[in-house]
């Protein structure tokens, strides 16, 4: 009898799994113990074996292709056995045998044959764990570029950084779906990779169910001229030329130039063709002088301005920012502790170690270590709310808010606790560079336990932070500047130098006395350095 193969869980977190290559093809005489094929988790990249003796009669996914847990992927069993019953419609669409229709549904269209279509689909994959979609931000082929398997396709922005796609195919790429700047969801089909001339628009129906998108239709109709329709197709919309209706002659590069440096475009005389404004002429541009007073009165000059807004797309990041603080202010139950450290030894305790430190320690550093040490002792801080029950970590996994240009990205630093202070300023300064330069990988921003956000640097007293992932973490501290001021003891005034720093804390996981007892601690460690170097 015929058996199915399902795809396996093959982590604690895997909900999907990408088939990175098969090593069989229908046809194929397979061994209990066979690697069948390899599957990238959300792990790693990890061989599938086979547990049954036959021949591969069926395979319902394409290499590249998602597809969830327990999804039947492919058929094994004895040459020319009837397979059919056993798909039951929950198989991943792919090319499958030729077969007629189910008796069980004589109205259901019969199955797209991809059999011998020599060709592949290249799908948005799932670059994130909370990524639902990705933005084209450049295509590095073109269409009727040949490519290799491991050559880069595309740059994709997705909700954490800017990553780039490669390659699993051989052959030309045939079809491109998605222009660049535009969204597509993941598991969508973004191109295709095959033999010049293979009928890629079939192949594409059975990825639509059969009704292809218009915009297929016309690539197919005009396969040779769809890289030239598809190059730019935002110059497309801005002729530079154009000149009736009073349209002033200006080049695009003019415009944008003209615009930054607040110049009204239509002052500028242009001395391109056709009296086209360039952007020389904007770059030389002197205003005329206003009108001079006469008789002494003072000419008000007039005010001549143009309201105008910009819409800004959002990002992936963007995106992903408001989902996820959305959903921590709808779900936690957040409240704050305040409190004030008093960094004199710290400051001290600093100098002195950066005499020996192979890497500079930042104040930001310590803190991170105070913090881990800190959880250390108050292991219920670290832990969070899971529906029915509190998780709580025996492992401290920082997560450091760090600002870039597109929005906030957490990179972790693993087993803070442990790392000594020189180590831990390499980690924090190495994770700081690949966030600024859009360079994270996953690996770097999963499993955060506990999240530090410092503003200090921008010259912040305090501040209250929204729990980054109450599914990760049940608290944030927040970590303003230091700031010298003046105190009093024994009826003495002297200068100090303080930092304030606020706890936000899931109520559902910790009390008010419980956060209260970890913002003592870390105090203590803080005003007493030399407690974090034992």
């Amino acid at each position: 009898m015929a058996e199915v193969i399902r795809m396996p869980k093959m982590s604690d977190t895997m909900t999907e799994g990408v088939i990175a290559a098969w090593n069989v093809k229908v046809g194929d005489v397979v061994k209990s113990g066979d690697i069948l094929a390899e599957v990238e988790t959300d792990k790693a990249t990890m061989d599938m074996e086979s547990y049954y003796d036959g021949t591969v009669l069926y395979i319902g996914v394409e290499k590249g292709q998602a597809v969830p847990i327990d999804a039947v992927i492919a058929v094994i069993g004895k040459p020319g056995e009837d397979y059919q019953s056993l798909l039951g419609g929950s198989a991943a669409p792919a090319k499958t045998e030729a077969a007629a229709p189910a008796e069980e549904a004589p109205a259901s269209a019969p199955a797209v044959d991809t059999s011998n279509i020599k060709a592949a689909v290249i799908q948005m994959p799932l670059l994130s764990d909370t990524m639902t979609e990705g933005v084209i931000h450049k295509w590095l082929k073109q269409v009727g570029d040949t490519v290799k398997s491991g050559d880069l396709l595309a740059e994709v922005e997705t909700d954490k950084a800017t990553m780039e796609i490669e390659a699993y195919e051989d052959g030309t790429l045939l079809y491109v779906g998605v222009k660049e700047g535009e969204a597509a969801p993941v598991n969508s089909v973004i191109a295709v990779i095959g033999e010049k001339g293979a009928d890629y628009e079939t192949l594409l129906k059975a990825y639509a169910g059969g009704q292809p998108a218009a915009e297929k239709k016309e690539a197919a109709a005009a396969p040779e001229a769809a890289p030239k329709a598809e190059a730019a197709p935002a110059k497309a919309e801005e002729p530079a030329a154009a000149s009736t209706g009073g349209r002033i002659l200006a080049s695009p590069l003019a415009k944008s130039i003209a615009k930054e440096k607040g110049i009204d475009i239509a002052k500028v005389k242009g001395t391109g063709e056709g009296g086209r404004i360039i952007k020389s002429d904007v770059d030389n541009y002197v205003p005329s002088a206003g009108p001079a007073a006469q008789g002494g009165t003072v000419i008000a000059p007039s005010i001549v301005g143009q309201e105008s807004f910009e819409e800004i797309p959002l990002t992936q990041m963007r995106k992903a920012i408001a989902r996820s603080l959305a959903e921590s202010q709808s779900t936690a139950v957040a409240f704050s502790v305040n409190m004030e450290i008093n960094m004199d030894n710290a400051i001290k305790a600093r100098a002195v170690m950066n005499e020996a430190s192979p890497v500079k320690i930042s104040f930001n550093d310590m803190v991170l270590k105070a913090c881990g040490v800190a959880l250390k002792k108050h292991p219920a801080v670290n832990s969070s709310w899971r529906g029915d029950h509190i998780r709580k970590n025996n492992h401290i996994h920082i997560g450091m808010a760090v600002a870039v240009e597109a929005g906030l990205v957490v990179p972790v630093i693993r087993f803070a606790d442990a790392l000594p202070l020189s180590a831990l300023a390499a980690t924090t300064k190495e994770l700081g560079g690949k966030a600024k330069s859009g360079k994270l990988q996953p690996a770097d921003w999963e499993g955060n336990t506990f999240t530090v956000s410092n503003l200090g640097m921008f010259g912040v007293d305090s501040f209250n932070s929204i729990i980054n992932n109450p599914k990760n973490e049940s608290c944030i501290l927040s970590v303003g500047g230091i700031k010298e001021t003046v105190a009093v003891k024994n009826g003495q005034f002297y200068a100090t130098n303080i930092m304030k720093v606020t706890l936000t804390c899931d109520h559902r996981v910790v009390d008010g006395a419980l956060g209260a007892a970890f913002l003592v601690t870390l105090k203590e460690l803080l005003e007493e350095p030399y407690k974090l170097l034992v």
